[in-house]
């Protein structure tokens, strides 16, 4: 041990929380995405197992919280539920904490597809052909919109 009482392990451990808690100041992270950043800068992969419930445990770091702001963060840049799940899934988000941040949402994604559409087409007078129409589609699929959110955008 060290002279002021602390061991080097502890010291380590000190320093991977230090370096958690840098990345969470910056915006809110998932487990998995904290985890992946600080193995990927060199920290212990057991000290870094050790801190994080740490965090979660102080309230200091929050799936949940990660999840909502993600998903309002998505919402906001015009991204439909498909895609703002996918995304959280590629994060470590469980199913549970994907549905519950979605419905704290309370966004119509069916008129948050229209404004998308309208801002990206425009009010065009005619109507487009159907390869326009298929294209248009998939391009809003990619998105992350359904189906029944594109029903009366894109006239098949």
């Amino acid at each position: 041990m060290s002279p002021s009482g602390e061991s080097s392990a502890d010291k380590r451990l000190a320093e991977v929380r230090e370096a958690a808690l840098r990345l969470l100041a910056r915006r809110e992270h998932s487990v998995v995405e904290l985890k992946t950043k600080l193995v990927g800068k060199g920290w212990p992969e057991d000290h870094v197992d050790r801190v994080l419930p740490a965090l979660a445990e102080a309230g200091l770091q929050s799936d949940r919280r990660f999840a909502e702001a993600f998903a309002r963060q998505r919402a906001g840049r015009y991204y439909g539920p498909r895609k703002i799940q996918a995304e959280l899934a590629q994060r470590g988000i469980d199913s549970a904490l994907m549905e519950a941040a979605i419905e704290t949402l309370e966004v119509d994604f069916a008129e948050l597809a229209a404004d998308f559409y309208r801002r990206k087409y425009g009010q065009e007078k005619q109507e487009p052909d159907f390869r326009e129409r298929a294209k248009r589609s998939q391009a809003m699929y990619r998105r992350g919109f359904e189906s029944e959110h594109l029903r009366r955008l894109v006239r098949a």
